[in-house]
């Protein structure tokens, strides 16, 4: 296997999952007595650019199909990022009604819909043609497609450019990373600007975060890795953030590096530095991950073998992608876990792939009332704790699984 971006052959294994379902192949009830696919869930890290990756056993295609369940807009705290960042880009670049405002992977118009309202043009591109229906519905014009250098000289031979061309956690979603930033090289403006935000490889493996490791996602990235592909394709990354999002985020704005109407920020190097220091630009830093998420898993089984054997119930909120990752590698099912609770209708009354636990809407852990309830996208643990905050009516406690076992 090959590194996907610089090609050098990939003999680092970063962390093996081992075999894993697709995380959003939620099944039916008439699936559960039919067999599943599983897939090697294996991530290597590249000795030459440090891209941490996984090989592409289930691909694309079949992963953003029509039954797609992840809905972005079921989120309240990433709507209010989402409109944050709206305002924020707004003023900082001056869009207006003359500016175009392109996202790839826009899902179901969460974030478009806060620039439409303020009647600047936007343009979703969107491989996955459920989500995008529901854009469409609001009135956002949408794309079903995936998003490369083809689509790019396709739209611009249309005369479609981007004054801003954004995507949020796509970046590491891409098998052809190198086609993919290629295609944001042509569709964007000579003086536009291009933000993504992506799940920081430093906060993954500093905090434990291997059940964001999932088929969907290809790539895992550092900043000094992003920039040498954006590098290679003439682009120029001019500023960052370091967002609280999915756990610790970027976020990156990047420009032609012809365009020399914008300066290149400080955090640039400050971030380069940090991650220098850390020691990511050495292999040493990603050689003890797998018994990081040993540990985790062996604190986590014993603690539901023992409320099992003490009569105790135990569910867990929110159907996420990264859960999946967490129950199968640990070996989880519904044995130890009764049910979860999600509030995406397109995931209730169907169960989690591998696990088989079934998934549930809000009321019925108001009449189960567990002892425990297991967060499982723990990155939206204080939205969640809010809103189930009755669940301290009959002394039930949160638990939240990474980095640490805790309770809340």
């Amino acid at each position: 296997m090959q590194c996907r971006f610089c090609k050098t052959e990939l003999e680092n294994v970063f962390i093996d999952l081992f075999n894993s379902p697709a995380s959003n192949s939620f099944l039916t009830k008439e699936q559960l007595n039919e067999p599943e696919i599983f897939y090697p869930l294996k991530v290597y890290t590249c000795s030459n650019c440090f891209l941490v990756q996984v090989d592409e056993y289930k691909k694309s295609d079949a992963i953003f199909n029509n039954d797609y369940v992840y809905y972005s807009s079921y989120s309240t705290s990433w709507l209010a990022h989402a409109r944050q960042y709206v305002e924020l880009m707004t003023k900082r670049f001056n869009l207006d009604e003359n500016s175009t405002v392109i996202e790839i992977a826009s899902n179901d118009g969460y974030l478009l819909q806060y620039f439409k309202q303020k009647n600047i043009p936007v343009l979703g591109i969107e491989p996955t043609a459920n989500t995008a229906q529901v854009a469409k519905e609001k009135g956002i014009e949408s794309l079903v497609d995936f998003f490369g250098v083809r689509l790019a000289e396709t739209l611009v031979g249309k005369s479609i450019q981007a004054d801003l061309l954004l995507g949020n956690n796509v970046l590491a979603h891409v098998p052809d990373i190198n086609d993919f930033v290629g295609g944001m090289k042509v569709i964007l403006k000579p003086e536009g600007v291009i933000t993504m935000e992506f799940p920081h490889l430093m906060q993954l493996i500093e905090n434990k975060q291997f059940d964001t490791i999932y088929h969907e996602h290809f790539s895992y990235l550092s900043f000094n890795t992003v920039k040498k592909i954006f590098e290679a394709r003439g682009l120029e990354i001019f500023e960052v953030d370091e967002l609280p999002t999915h756990g610790g985020s970027l976020r990156i704005y990047a420009k032609h590096k012809e365009d020399d109407s914008k300066t290149i920020s400080e955090n640039v190097n400050v971030l380069l530095k940090k991650e220098k220091d850390k020691g990511m630009l050495n292999l040493f830093y990603y050689n003890n991950f797998q018994e990081k998420a040993l540990d985790t898993k062996l604190v986590l089984t014993s603690f539901l073998i023992a409320q099992k054997k003490a009569g105790k119930k135990v569910a867990a909120y929110g159907a996420a992608a990264k859960g999946n990752t967490l129950l199968n590698y640990c070996g989880i099912k519904n044995d130890l876990i009764d049910f979860v609770v999600d509030a995406n209708p397109h995931k209730q009354n169907k169960w989690l792939p591998a696990s088989h636990i079934p998934v549930v809407d809000e009321e019925f852990l108001k009449q189960a009332k567990p002892d425990y309830v297991i967060i499982l996208p723990w990155n939206l643990k204080d939205e969640i704790t809010k809103q189930l905050f009755y669940i301290k009516d009959w002394n039930a406690q949160f638990i939240i699984p990474i980095p640490e076992l805790s309770f809340m």
